[in-house]
């Protein structure tokens, strides 16, 4: 069974910093590439990057970029988001997801991000 269950998220102030884990299972991690979505109440899910099987190789969306990094550890089967500069647009359910930029076939169940004064 296909698994990714997310971790991390939580409250914090504009201008702070959080780190999103997501932890596989059920699939071959290692030859995957992943992704993070997020989405807000009565929005369509936005794409907030990718990165490729090993790593070497990720894409953001330009409203994360220079503030977000994707990384992953294969051996721990986890993919990672490093979010700094918060910005309270940032404030949304973040699901990390297995695939590339829009291509996506298993996800987890999100993990909720707010960021507010």
């Amino acid at each position: 069974e296909v698994q990714l269950v997310e971790s991390g998220g939580g409250y914090v102030q504009p201008g702070g910093s959080l780190r999103l884990s997501c932890a596989a299972s059920g699939f071959t991690f290692s030859s995957s590439a992943m992704s993070w979505v997020r989405q807000t109440p009565g929005k369509e899910r936005e794409f907030v990057g990718s990165i490729n099987w090993n790593g070497g190789n990720t894409y953001y969306a330009d409203s994360v970029k220079g503030r977000f990094t994707l990384s992953r550890d294969n051996a721990k089967k986890t993919m990672y988001l490093q979010m700094n500069s918060l910005k309270p647009e940032d404030t949304a359910v973040y699901y990390c997801a297995r695939g590339w930029s829009g291509m996506y076939d298993y996800w987890g169940q999100g993990t909720q991000v707010t960021v507010s004064s």
